[in-house]
């Protein structure tokens, strides 16, 4: 895939990205303008446009998962009658020695706030390709038809190992029978980019 290519917004950035998600191709266009300014207008700008958030926070930093956690609630209220994906991102997760904010928490949040949740290293490139792809699977999953979701599920599947599969079975069979179980389950359904 190609990188982000950027180019000036007032008060930010925007970065333009082609990328193939399951044989198909997908254009990105990220504004990255939040903590450039903290105008009124930039916010509620922001919070009427998009097919998509991303909210990151530093695992280093508690204050700015604090700040990541009232800005979903602020999100979730601009746009309430709408069905947008949300993906709550702990970035910097190689810096295990200064990590203030663990994976748990971070699960629980996405969990209790009803959004995807994945960690990533910006510097060793760790798990971003799997946030643009899942960025563009929440989309296509909310705005493509059944048809189209279901042949892509299906090509997906056919990829997975049975010992993963196997390993989901199980999982949601012991789930139904522990109810402490059960939330694991659901957090960890929260990592699951490719599911609603």
């Amino acid at each position: 895939a190609s990188p982000l290519r950027p180019r000036s917004l007032p008060g930010g950035n925007t970065y333009d990205r082609s990328i193939i998600v399951d044989g198909e191709e997908a254009s990105l266009v990220v504004f990255d303008i939040w903590e450039q300014d903290d105008s009124q207008w930039l916010q509620n700008h922001c919070m009427k446009m998009g097919d998509a958030y991303i909210i990151v926070y530093s695992v280093t930093d508690k204050v700015s998962f604090e700040k990541a956690s009232e800005l979903r609630i602020q999100l979730r209220r601009a746009r309430q009658t709408e069905d947008i994906p949300i993906i709550l991102v702990g970035n910097k997760s190689d810096l295990v020695r200064s990590r203030e904010v663990s994976v748990d928490e971070g699960r629980a949040c996405a969990v209790v706030f009803d959004c995807k949740f994945i960690e990533t290293s910006a510097a060793l490139h760790h798990n971003v390709k799997d946030l643009f792809e899942g960025i563009v699977r929440q989309i296509r999953l909310r705005k493509d038809s059944k048809e189209d979701n279901a042949r892509r599920m299906a090509n997906t599947k056919r990829r997975e190992s049975i010992g993963k599969k196997a390993k989901r079975f199980l999982g949601k069979i012991v789930a139904k029978n522990n109810k402490k179980m059960a939330f694991k389950a659901k957090s960890k359904s929260c990592h699951d980019l490719s599911v609603l």
